[in-house]
């Protein structure tokens, strides 16, 4: 980095944002890109006036659901038709209407050429917590293109890069809690400008023992609202809960919401549920993974809080797999089986019988 310029991570950070807002970005490699959900018809309008062949990059999750061919292993790129409108491509990126409105083509899908660009383009959606969809159209002269435009320019490369930014400690401080009066809050913030992450310390754990951890990942319609489409509120409580009673323990609160596609992509699977998919099956229609989160983030700060060995509260034997691949030994998989209802039996189930949790 030289004097105050940007670099590349601050650049990526700055990407995300305007993706966010609708504004379109520049790839390096020759590419703009908007966001498939926060497109507005004057930029769609302009995209149409500068030739070339523009295309809706989604994941081959969301093509298998549009039955759009799938040339690239992990992505579509769908063309563009010639009268393309905002409500279309928006309809293709978004799977609200599947049922009502099923037929969305036919569509044609791009097989020529490389589709590094367009990965790095869904990538950025993804991280920007936006649906995984991206309108992608080629440029000669990205640099130039950027700077006649006033936009972001990034490399693709950097945003496919899956290395995990580094995690600073901010702040702690004591925080006495129902559970135990011995209870300390910890603030950790990664460099790519994400989200911040929590370490809920009870007690004064020996880092020369194995410590009492739970991985929990933000949930803010059970952990605050108390709802019954899941168990994350009776878990959060009843892992603090065993953590006090024995002294000590710590819980890391990470935000990664919805299995890291956010409360808004969360609640869009939601509404997919309640039109008879199941969990998994939302998300892939949606466009995602079963699961998006990263669990390094909590190994690293774990490791940066001194704990190299923990017995896990967790179903979850992914969870187990992820922290012995981080190096934080797990001595024990304590389970965690409460808070099962009436309103999320079918979701625990789906849990177990797709994600493999110990139920």
């Amino acid at each position: 980095m030289t004097g105050f310029f940007p670099d590349i991570t601050e650049r990526l950070a700055r990407a995300r944002a305007d993706l966010r807002m609708g504004v379109p970005i520049v790839l390096e490699g020759g590419a703009v890109v908007l966001a498939a959900e926060t497109l507005d018809a004057d930029r769609l309008a302009h995209l149409r006036t500068m030739g070339g062949v523009p295309v809706l990059a989604v994941t081959s999750w969301r093509a298998e659901t549009l039955k759009a061919r799938v040339y690239d292993g992990d992505l579509a790129r769908i063309i563009l038709p010639p009268d393309v409108s905002l409500s279309w491509v928006r309809s293709v990126a978004d799977p609200a209407d599947d049922l009502r409105a099923p037929m969305k083509g036919p569509l044609r899908s791009a097989r020529d050429g490389d589709a590094a660009l367009h990965r790095a383009a869904i990538a950025l959606t993804k991280a920007a917590r936006l649906l995984p969809a991206a309108l992608v159209l080629a440029v000669d002269d990205p640099a130039g293109f950027a700077a006649a435009h006033n936009l972001t320019l990034v490399s693709g490369q950097a945003a496919l890069d899956t290395a995990l930014s580094p995690l600073r400690p901010v702040i702690s401080a004591r925080l006495p809690l129902d559970v135990s009066e011995a209870g300390r809050l910890h603030i950790f913030r990664p460099d790519d400008g994400a989200e911040e992450h929590y370490a809920v310390e009870i007690g004064k754990p020996d880092r020369s023992l194995p410590v009492l951890s739970r991985l929990h990942s933000a949930c803010f319609t059970g952990d605050l609202l108390g709802s019954l489409k899941c168990d994350c509120g009776p878990q959060l409580r009843g892992a603090l809960g065993q953590m006090g009673a024995e002294g000590a323990g710590v819980l890391l609160y990470l935000n990664q919401e919805g299995r890291g596609i956010g409360l808004a992509n969360k609640m869009r699977a939601y509404s997919l549920q309640d039109q008879g998919f199941d969990t998994v099956e939302a998300n892939h229609r949606l466009g995602f993974e079963d699961d998006e989160r990263d669990f390094r983030i909590g190994a690293e700060i774990l490791k940066k809080m001194g704990f190299n060995a923990v017995r896990l509260l967790t179903n979850n034997p992914a969870k187990v797999a992820k922290m012995e691949s981080c190096g934080v030994q797990v001595v024990e998989r304590v389970p965690l089986k409460v808070g099962e209802n009436r309103h999320n039996h079918g979701y625990l189930a789906t849990k177990a019988a797709k994600s493999g949790h110990l139920l």
